[in-house]
């Protein structure tokens, strides 16, 4: 019945997270709340380690791409898991450091790093930082000149790949705002520009096509392209390169009708590319990083929230509302996402109704989801969203000046909090 294997139920019929009651977890904590199964994240960082080491016979690296799911606990955990991680402001670097996670094994993303971003990047000796224009290079380049440093940096490069994937999310294409493009020179440009600076050192190129991508095909073909322009700049400049970053956005099933391959199977075709085609193009192997988000943290979350009224409108629909919505969760607002919805204190019996799950926010398009079949409910219910581990906690706000939930973590049925919910004094702190 249920799309992730981190949820069951158990003998009173209710919804489980990793062995933790749903309900019992509502009750104490408060909803809405966010809740993580530990196990699950480890176990998908776990599955990329091992198909990076099966299939690039260990010659590359993870790097969680932590815009999915920022705090400290996250990145404890992916420096317990010896991973990378990337983070695209500075507010994400800070939290990173915070809790000691090793600054080499940093990416540094974003299309308009600030001065203090970069100075910020540089002090603390950020491994990778991924240039996105020529303006940030010049800038970074006199940065590191006043620290006395050399910046270790990556060029963001438009693949030109059409990633099938939701427009807003498409980042390969030429018509984005992110990286340098192959089709106008810009990018060769860009690679001969860095490589003439004494205070940058160009490890390599990165791309991302995109996000929520279920095919393997357009992983390939960038891989290819990128591979194709290494080649390239070897015939140009005598440069070859010891890294690609082939970026991340591989897809996860929020619904059943949803179908992926494992990732193992991404790794095994991309990689087969990758030491093939660099043979065949004379150029060395290149250390390949790849950076999951949603795909280590999306299924591994859950949102729980409390039913306060059922709105039955005769031959038009019926409207579920919750202590939560867009204020939590935007995704429905910003791309109609997809979700399944259970009721937590009922999660066995058969979903017969079709529901609109609204939010409380004074928003009409304030919703969780449309014409979705969830069992009867009343109020006072705990309803669980699942597969909402990616982009719901970091996507968060205060609209209507509403406080955002806690986020709770569960390891072998035991609960708890890694953020702690915010509170009324919280939102006015800054107030004059």
């Amino acid at each position: 019945m249920l799309v992730t294997k981190c949820v069951s139920t158990n003998l009173k019929g209710h919804l489980t997270i990793e062995g933790a009651d749903a309900i019992e977890l509502a009750e104490r904590f408060g909803t809405p709340l966010y809740v993580y199964s530990e196990s699950k994240i480890r176990q998908k960082i776990r599955e990329f380690i091992l198909s990076v080491n099966k299939y690039y016979n260990g010659n590359g690296m993870v790097v969680y791409a932590s815009k999915a799911f920022s705090c400290k606990e996250m990145y404890r955990i992916c420096m317990q898991e010896n991973i990378g991680i990337d983070v695209v402001s500075g507010g994400e670097l800070y939290t990173a450091l915070s809790v000691g996670f090793p600054a080499e094994k940093i990416v540094f993303h974003g299309n308009n790093k600030t001065r203090q971003e970069l100075v910020q990047a540089v002090e603390n000796g950020v491994g990778r930082i991924i240039v996105d224009n020529l303006t940030e290079l010049k800038l970074l380049d006199s940065i590191a000149k006043e620290l006395g440093k050399v910046a270790g940096i990556m060029l963001r490069i438009k693949p030109g790949v059409d990633a099938h994937t939701h427009d807003f999310i498409k980042t390969g294409q030429i018509d984005s705002k992110f990286g340098f493009a192959l089709e106008t020179g810009e990018a060769m440009k860009a690679v001969k520009t860095a490589i003439a600076m004494d205070n940058v050192n160009l490890r390599g190129l990165h791309c991302h096509i995109g996000s929520q991508i279920f095919d393997v095909d357009p992983f390939e073909l960038a891989a290819k392209v990128m591979l194709e322009f290494y080649r390239d700049i070897k015939l140009e400049t005598g440069k070859e390169f010891d890294e690609l970053n082939l970026g991340g956005g591989f897809g996860i099933k929020y619904l059943k009708s949803d179908s992926h391959q494992p990732y193992g199977e991404y790794m095994k075709n991309v990689a087969a590319v990758v030491n093939t085609f660099s043979h065949e193009l004379g150029i060395k192997t290149p250390f390949i990083l790849i950076e999951p988000g949603r795909s280590i943290v999306g299924v591994a979350g859950v949102t729980l929230y409390t039913v306060g009224n059922v709105k039955d409108i005769p031959d038009v629909r019926t409207y579920v509302s919750v202590d939560g919505g867009m204020t939590d969760n935007p995704r429905y607002a910003l791309y109609k996402s997809d979700y399944e919805i259970v009721c937590a204190d009922r999660a066995e019996e058969d979903r017969s109704e079709t529901v609109t799950v609204a939010g409380k926010c004074c928003e009409s398009g304030d919703l969780i989801q449309e014409n979705t079949k969830i069992q009867p409910v009343k109020a006072g219910d705990t309803l669980a969203v699942l597969s909402t581990g990616a982009y719901n906690y970091s996507m968060a706000s205060n609209y209507n000046r509403i406080p955002r939930p806690a986020v709770v973590m569960v390891k072998d049925g035991e609960a708890r909090v890694v953020v702690k919910r915010e509170t009324y004094e919280q939102i006015t702190a800054n107030d004059l």
